[in-house]
């Protein structure tokens, strides 16, 4: 060969590798996702035959990530997200303490430090935002309230691990690894806390001032030309720029960036084109994410310790069902709860730069870091399973528990309209279900012209909002009766369904 061509055979064996097995993956009747992941399995170190380039790959995959994330900030809004502040914030804080709590017991009662069991739990903790969210777009959960709620709960995750890897080398020497050049005084970690909350602070009021009007008038500019190839170009030109700016100026994760500059983007009357127009590039290059994940896998892991292998997956597995009594506890259905809780059951990129951090700190030996990529691995296979579960599993549980037809409703004040509304009045109105962005200027519209409505709505939070404004609002999903029900829907005159969960 007369130059190198490293990158080019990285991407042709392993899109190639990921086509075969995840065409054969198909064929057996589990998701093809599982085949990618066998793919890297094949081109990694671990096992004999070729190689691909790790580092390579690993690159690849960021830029994967980045353009998933973009995509799936096309699709969220910010109100999307601080409409579920409420729920997700003390959520994933709980939650994340809980996981970290069940690793750290776990891997201390092996013979582990202190610092190590920190570092092995938290990586445990935090579920993979490219996973999950990709996960909930491919079933159409994403805009769901379920996917709201998830979506931001691992907005949060994302950035209290941002916040951990930076804490972390100043405290390593303190934990019992690091070195003298790692080793930081209590100011010094203050001081690092006050800076990288400044940067992250700094980072969000940018894009929410300045980039929420430049981006979607530079699309708009671009595509005024008529070019289509400009116009996909500068949909990924802004996706990577703001996500490798984020990192490199604001300390912030490429995953956050990218996803930040698409909720930006969606206030552009154009972001469906974009969404569309990048979907190509977001599969392909999402491939190679799964497929690098499967590279870092040593099959050798298995059967040295299958049995530290099974307890890491029961953390990985269980420590949701914290999640899923935290949402249920925000008195929110069954079926919301079981949809958050099943996204959070694998972990992913944070979990891989955290267990690398903690071995160069000394802190987590190399067989922490292989049981943390072989969770990984497990659960990432196996959460397609677990969210094809819900509806069975619901269904079962509804004809044989009676606690669980109690939690699909519950003692929830919000699910029915008050005493005091007259009856009268809720004749010839019309039933307005789902309170977004359409939602809320239907019923706007209304208002204006003095037409009476119910709105059926599943984020409680809004229902509060809207009842504190003497609006007449149920709490529930109305697909189900009951909810229906409440909105006195026998006497309305029009049914207006204004949900971005059409399904």
């Amino acid at each position: 060969m007369p130059h190198d061509v490293t990158l080019i055979s990285t991407i042709a064996a392993g899109l190639g590798l990921a086509l075969i097995m995840g065409f054969l993956a198909t064929r057996i009747g589990v998701p093809p996702l599982v085949g990618y992941l066998v793919a890297g399995i094949i081109a990694g170190p671990a096992t004999p035959g070729f190689v691909a380039d790790v580092e390579l790959t690993s690159q690849l995959a960021e830029i994967g990530v980045m353009l998933m994330m973009f995509g799936v900030g096309l699709r969220l809004s910010l109100n999307d997200l601080l409409d579920v502040r409420r729920i997700a914030v003390p959520g994933a804080l709980v939650q994340v303490a809980i996981a970290t709590a069940l690793g750290m017991a776990t891997s201390m009662s092996w013979g582990w430090s202190l610092g190590a069991a920190l570092v092995f739990g938290l990586a445990l903790s935090i579920a993979s935002t490219v996973v999950a969210l990709r996960a909930l777009e491919s079933r159409g959960f994403l805009n769901s309230l379920a996917g709201r709620i998830a979506a931001g709960w691992l907005v949060v995750e994302d950035l209290l691990m941002v916040l951990v890897l930076v804490l972390l080398p100043p405290l390593a020497r303190t934990l019992g690894g690091g070195s003298e050049e790692t080793a930081g005084a209590p100011n010094a970690v203050w001081k690092t806390l006050a800076v990288t909350l400044g940067e992250i602070t700094a980072f969000l009021a940018i894009m929410l001032i300045a980039g929420r009007r430049l981006l979607p008038r530079l699309l708009w500019a671009v595509a005024r030309t008529g070019s289509r190839e400009l116009f996909t170009l500068a949909i990924i030109s802004i996706a990577v720029g703001v996500a490798y700016a984020s990192a490199e100026l604001f300390s912030v994760s490429f995953a956050i960036g990218a996803f930040v500059a698409g909720m930006m983007m969606r206030e552009s009357a154009l972001s469906h084109r974009a969404a569309e127009e990048s979907l190509p590039f977001r599969d392909a290059f999402s491939v190679l994410f799964f497929v690098s994940v499967g590279m870092l896998f040593d099959p050798k892991v298995v059967l040295g310790e299958p049995f530290k292998l099974l307890a890491v997956l029961g953390i990985i597995l269980v420590a949701p069902m914290a999640a899923v009594a935290l949402v249920l506890a925000f008195r929110y259905p069954l079926n919301i709860a079981l949809t958050v809780g099943a996204s959070l059951a694998q972990i992913g990129e944070f979990s891989f730069i955290l267990a690398g951090l903690g071995v160069t700190l000394g802190l987590l030996s190399a067989e922490g870091q292989s049981l943390i990529l072989a969770g990984s691995l497990v659960s990432i296979t196996l959460n397609p399973l677990v969210l094809e579960a819900i509806e069975p599993v619901q269904d079962w549980a509804r004809r044989r528990s009676r606690l669980a037809r109690a939690l699909e409703r519950g003692n929830d004040p919000l699910a029915e309209l008050p005493a005091t509304v007259d009856v009268k009045t809720l004749t010839g109105h019309v039933l307005v279900v789902g309170y977004g962005r359409v939602g809320r200027r239907i019923a706007e519209a209304m208002s204006q012209r003095g037409i009476r409505y119910v709105v059926a709505e599943q984020n409680r939070e809004l229902v509060e909002q809207l009842r504190r404004r003497n609006i007449h609002a149920v709490s529930g999903d109305a697909s189900e009766a009951e909810v229906l029900v409440q909105a006195h829907v026998a006497r309305e005159s029009l049914l207006v369904v204004a949900t971005a969960d059409s399904v």
